[in-house]
C-alpha cells in the first residue's frame, strides 16, 4: 500500500458529531462487541495497527481520534496513515464526553480485521515448519492478551481460537498483548473437535497442555509443525479432546494449583520455540 502526504486533519468540538460515533460510549460499545471492528488505543498500539496494516493486510484503519496537544508529537505516525483516512482532532473536554471517561492516552484509531477466508486457507498460509497456540475457552480478556503477547515473544506462527474465546481485539486484550494481537497471526475455527480435527488433517501434532498431561514438557521434542492447545483455567481442556491428542504436564511444586494459562503457554512457548531453534 503506497503512502504519500500529509492526512486531514479534522476539527471535533461537539462530542456528540456523527463522525466520530465509534468512539462514542466506548466502554458500552466494547461490551456490546463490533463483529470485526475494534479500538486501539494509544501510541504503541497505533504503531502495531499500521505495521499490520502496511506489512500484514490483515488490518485497516477506518478513522482516528487524537487529543490535540499530541499532534505535534506524532509528525512520524501521521505520515505513515493513509491520507484517505480521516484524523479527528479534539480537546480534552470533547474527547472524554465522547468516550464517556478520562482517556488519559488521547490517541484512538477504528481498525478492522480482514480475516482469512476460512481456518483451511489460515492453516495454508504457515510454513513448512510452523508453530502455533489453539485457545479453547479462554474468556478473560488479561489471559487471551497474555497468551497473544507470548506468541509474539517466541515467534509463534499464529493463534487459533475456537468459537467459545473471547474476543483478542477487545481494548483491554490488545492492552495486554502489548499490541502483539494486532502482530500474531489468528483465526476463530468453530467448535474444539473440530479445531483439533483440521489441525491434525493439515500436518500439525496438537499438544495439550495439561496438569494431567501423560509427558512432561521438559522432555518433549517437537516435530515440525507443533500446535499448543490451552484451555480454560478451571476445567481445563474437555476429556474427551484430551483423550485424541499428547498431553504435557508442566512439572511444579506439590500442593499448588496449576498455573495461569497464559503464564502456562509462556512456558510451553519457550520451551517449544528453544526445541525448533527458534528462540535466540
Amino acid at each position: 500500500m503506497e503512502r504519500s502526504g500529509q492526512p486531514r486533519l479534522i476539527r471535533i468540538d461537539d462530542p456528540s458529531d456523527p463522525r466520530i460515533a465509534e468512539f462514542t460510549a466506548m466502554r458500552d460499545r466494547d461490551l456490546a462487541g463490533r463483529g470485526d471492528l475494534f479500538i486501539a488505543e494509544g501510541k504503541v498500539v497505533l504503531q502495531a495497527l499500521l505495521d499490520a496494516e502496511i506489512n500484514s493486510r490483515r488490518f485497516v484503519i477506518e478513522k482516528a481520534l487524537m487529543l490535540e496537544n499530541r499532534i505535534d508529537g506524532l509528525g512520524d505516525l501521521l505520515d505513515r496513515i493513509d491520507p484517505g483516512c480521516p484524523i479527528y482532532v479534539a480537546g480534552r473536554e470533547v474527547l472524554d464526553a465522547a468516550v464517556g471517561f478520562a482517556m488519559h492516552r488521547g490517541i484512538l484509531a477504528v481498525g478492522r480485521h480482514v480475516p482469512a477466508t476460512s481456518f483451511a486457507d489460515f492453516l495454508c498460509e504457515m510454513p513448512e515448519q510452523a508453530l502455533l497456540v489453539a485457545a479453547c475457552g479462554i474468556s478473560n480478556h488479561d489471559n487471551i492478551g497474555g497468551i497473544f503477547r507470548n506468541a509474539g515473544v517466541f515467534g509463534a506462527d499464529g493463534i487459533v481460537l475456537d468459537g467459545t474465546c473471547c474476543d483478542p481485539l477487545y481494548r483491554k486484550a490488545i492492552r495486554v498483548s502489548v499490541g502483539a494481537a494486532l502482530r500474531v497471526p489468528f483465526c476463530r475455527a468453530g467448535g474444539i473437535g473440530e479445531l483439533v480435527t483440521t489441525l491434525s488433517e493439515h500436518g500439525f501434532e496438537v499438544a495439550g497442555l495439561s496438569p494431567r498431561g501423560t509427558e512432561p514438557l521438559s522432555s518433549y521434542v517437537p516435530g515440525k509443525r507443533l500446535a499448543l492447545l490451552a484451555g480454560t483455567e478451571g476445567e481445563g481442556l474437555p476429556a474427551e479432546i484430551i483423550e485424541r491428542i499428547k498431553t504435557l504436564k508442566i512439572e511444579q511444586a506439590p500442593g499448588m494449583d496449576s498455573l495461569n494459562v497464559a503464564t502456562a503457554s509462556g512456558i510451553a512457548l519457550w520451551h517449544a520455540a528453544t526445541r525448533m531453534g527458534r528462540a535466540v
